[in-house]
């Protein structure tokens, strides 16, 4: 209820903004022909994004997870790069070595960069997770390795790749630094340049709320597509899923990973690089560098541990009930990933100032925006963490005398740690990038990585900027560890799924552990 509520904050501001004038001001705001251009542009642009994020996102993880791709281990951590790397800085690599290829086009692009992770990280961990005896029952029925897997395989990590797809989406949403770099005129730029325009604010609240209807009808989407697919199935067997020789394919398949981190980690790191080198022919402090990154990590840390706190009732409670409240309370949490991050962060100065005023510009109003910025992200990867965890096991704990604590700490919390703790990551990577409400929000004379960077880039000082971007990329690492770890993509990557996973066959295990 705490999480519920600190994420109405924004909506109960954005409500008052655009009702200060009455429906009718609103209405005209809403039926004006800007208005339906943006949405047309934002609706074109979430689906284009989505579905190539889903196609990319997937087919990394079947081949890094599922197949017997060299150096898979290597390439799966590869992939979770470009989550550390900002939209806007892709955005300008892109107009410097793209110049002629702006709007729609590039924007897809490089959201589709920024944001296949979202897909791919949970996708692998259901593709980890899978009961391979299903395949296996359907190869002896008749079907071949195709069939199997599409109507098998996938049908079991629906529900992790529709997670992914909804956070793709409400990323989307939200994003402002790629579209705004690139020229590409929607919902979050509208709403930027309604701010700048004019001290009146109510058009730009207006037009966040038809944001945040748009969110919705994301989320219902989403919920409609993993509707009646559960990915719970029983205690299986002790092994591994098989990895498919690719044969002839291997090669294919390297050029199109090849082509996928070129795109999302080596053009980048190159950009990086070249900013790095004309910085050095400059004369360039690393003492400030160093400090924006001991504050980077610290918010980022604090930040990513309050999420994952208040992301786990409401992630398990969606997980285990498919009632109103269940559905309105995963609804209502989800909602401030579509809100831009200068309307959050507006509405919590808003909101601060008038209820708790020695707050403002404090470290814990700042968390308490990332707090609602980033919630989903932890959300629906403990979601899908705990739905694939069997509810007879907690069926077991509760008939040999556990209470629900005991149970969720014995049962539960293990099998479902890999994902708490890839949540936890992506929130910390989430805040390290964020950049509208921490500009809002830092406390006065401190400085994060991505505001140090903004504030370089704003002037056209790239080569300046360049030591907050490699640091950014540094602290991202950590992270990207404890993800490569949690998702098996450690000690060679060929380990059973179960040690990283807790897949079904660690039934007996953990059953024994409930007593």
């Amino acid at each position: 209820m705490l999480a519920c509520a600190a994420t109405l904050i924004p909506l109960v501001y954005l409500v008052i903004r655009a009702g200060e004038r009455g429906p009718a001001s609103a209405a005209e705001v809403l039926g004006s022909g800007r208005t339906l251009t943006l949405l047309g542009n934002t609706v074109v642009l979430v689906v284009l994004v989505t579905t190539a994020s889903v196609i990319v996102g997937v087919g990394m993880a079947w081949l890094v997870v599922r197949t017997d791709l060299p150096g898979a281990p290597v390439i799966g951590a590869l992939l979770c790069v470009p989550l550390a790397t900002p939209s806007y800085v892709l955005g300008y690599l892109w107009v410097a070595d793209f110049p002629e290829v702006l709007g729609l086009p590039g924007a897809v692009a490089v959201l589709t960069i920024s944001c296949y992770p979202y897909v791919f990280l949970p996708a692998s961990a259901a593709l980890r997770r899978v009961d391979p005896g299903l395949e296996e029952v359907a190869r002896t029925l008749g079907h071949g390795t195709t069939r199997a897997v599409f109507g098998v395989t996938f049908r079991q990590i629906r529900p992790a790749v529709a997670a992914g797809g909804l956070l793709v989406a409400l990323y989307t949403l939200s994003d402002f630094g790629a579209v705004a770099m690139l020229r590409y005129e929607a919902f979050t730029l509208g709403i930027y340049h309604s701010y700048r325009a004019a001290f009146d604010r109510v058009p730009a609240a207006v037009l966040a709320c038809v944001l945040i209807v748009l969110a919705l009808v994301v989320m219902v989407g989403e919920r409609r597509a993993r509707r009646g697919e559960v990915a719970r199935v029983g205690a299986g067997v002790d092994s591994a899923p098989t990895r498919l020789p690719l044969g002839r394919l291997k090669g294919l398949a390297l050029v199109v990973v090849a082509v996928i981190l070129a795109g999302g980690v080596f053009g980048p790191l190159a950009g990086l690089a070249r900013w790095v080198r004309a910085a050095a022919s400059v004369d360039v402090s690393w003492t400030p560098v160093f400090q924006a990154a001991g504050t980077t990590a610290g918010v980022s840390a604090v930040a990513a541990l309050a999420t994952i706190v208040l992301a786990l009732p409401i992630g398990i409670l969606a997980a285990r009930s498919d009632g109103i409240v269940a559905r309105s309370t995963e609804t209502i949490a989800q909602v401030g990933f579509a809100l831009p991050g200068i309307t959050v962060g507006l509405a919590v100065v808003f909101v601060g100032i008038r209820l708790v005023p020695g707050l403002y510009q404090q470290t814990p109003m700042l968390v308490f925006a990332y707090v609602v910025l980033f919630l989903p992200l932890a959300v629906g990867v403990v979601r899908s963490s705990v739905s694939a965890i069997p509810v007879s096991l907690e069926d077991v704990s509760a008939g040999l005398g556990s209470g629900r604590l005991r149970t969720f700490a014995r049962v539960v919390a293990p099998l479902a740690m890999p994902g708490i703790l890839a949540g936890a990551s992506l929130v910390f990577l989430s805040v390290a990038k964020e950049l509208p409400a921490t500009l809002l929000l830092r406390p006065t004379g401190t400085e994060t990585l991505a505001t140090a960077m903004w504030s370089h880039t704003e002037v056209a000082a790239y080569s300046q900027a360049a030591p907050y971007a490699a640091m950014l990329v540094v602290v991202a690492v950590i992270p990207a560890f404890v993800l490569s770890r949690s998702f098996g993509w450690g000690a060679g990557g060929r380990r059973d799924p179960g040690t990283a996973t807790a897949a079904p066959g660690r039934a007996n295990e953990t059953e024994r552990s409930a007593t």
